[in-house]
């Protein structure tokens, strides 16, 4: 049996692993448009748990096989792990923006439109999304499977995925939503990248049907599972120890599966789909364990 220690280090290794990649790949502050590169970095680097990496590289992990720590699989989980890292970041200073949800705080630190300005915040969020894409296409696997994994990440963030989620979220402000309809517009919003996440991972690792499928419901499970402990943390945490404004859910009416479900409730829900996840890993054997502790991160955290 691995040792829960083992996962908690694997992870912050594989997050620091992340961040020293998007150090080197985002371009420099120093290089024209300067303020632009600037703003984008800050958006980017220095804080984040790098779940959705993290995720890239245990679901690869879990489908390389012998070619597990090969140059070619260890490039691709890369570029895919920054490219959602990227999608993420750009999602977090468009939402944080006055005609999103307005919030000041992020990761502990004045939100990027605080920063800069909201014109800078826009733009940076602009060039950090099609920048995802240009590292996605420079995978080192088969030109098929770089077309898959652009369209993977694609739907996963336009208005099938996390823009439509995000645009159900706003239009859902002071109403009441049953679960189905609270899981859809979470399974949008916050799962679609998440499950991607874990597919994308597979898919540069060139899993097998029943590695996908398996990965498949795994992804499903976890990315709602993420929100519905975000609810949660949102209620039970403070701002300190959140990066974030605690609170401001209930503040601005907003459903979550609290109000829905108390509190109660909610952990129950997480604890189920925590376990429908490691039921999804059965097919994958040992093989798996690397996502399995990652979902026990992602259901035990504290922010």
């Amino acid at each position: 049996m691995v040792h829960a220690g083992f996962f908690s280090d694997w992870i912050s290794d594989r997050a620091r692993h992340v961040e020293r990649l998007l150090d080197v790949f985002l371009p420099g502050s120093d290089v024209l448009p300067e303020r632009l590169h600037e703003a984008m970095r800050y958006a980017v680097l220095g804080g984040g748990k790098r779940v959705r990496a993290v995720l890239v590289y245990a679901a690869g992990k879990a489908c390389a096989g012998s070619a597990q720590g090969s140059g070619a699989v260890d490039a691709a989980l890369d570029r895919a792990a920054a490219a959602v890292e990227l999608v993420h970041a750009y999602s977090l200073v468009h939402d944080d923006l006055p005609c999103m949800d307005d919030d000041t705080l992020r990761r502990g630190r004045p939100t990027l439109h605080v920063q800069y300005d909201e014109a800078t915040a826009l733009l940076a969020g602009d060039a950090l999304q099609p920048l995802a894409f240009d590292w996605l296409a420079q995978m080192p696997v088969a030109p098929g499977q770089v077309v898959e994994a652009i369209r993977l990440l694609a739907r996963a963030a336009g208005s099938q995925g996390m823009a439509g989620g995000q645009a159900i979220d706003l239009e859902s402000v002071g109403k009441v939503l049953t679960q189905y309809e609270l899981q859809r517009m979470h399974t949008l919003k916050t799962g679609a990248l998440l499950a991607a996440s874990v597919e994308l991972g597979g898919l540069a690792a060139s899993a097998t049907a029943a590695e996908r499928a398996a990965l498949g419901a795994y992804g499903q499970a976890m990315g709602l599972a993420f929100q519905v402990v975000d609810d949660v943390l949102d209620v039970t945490g403070d701002t300190a120890q959140l990066g974030k404004t605690a609170g401001k859910d209930a503040a601005d009416n907003k459903p979550t599966y609290v109000a829905l479900l108390g509190l109660e409730g909610s952990c129950a829900l997480a604890s189920q789909l925590h376990q429908q996840a490691l039921d999804a890993l059965k097919p994958l054997g040992d093989a798996g364990r690397l996502l399995a502790g990652v979902a026990d991160f992602i259901v035990v955290r504290n922010n």
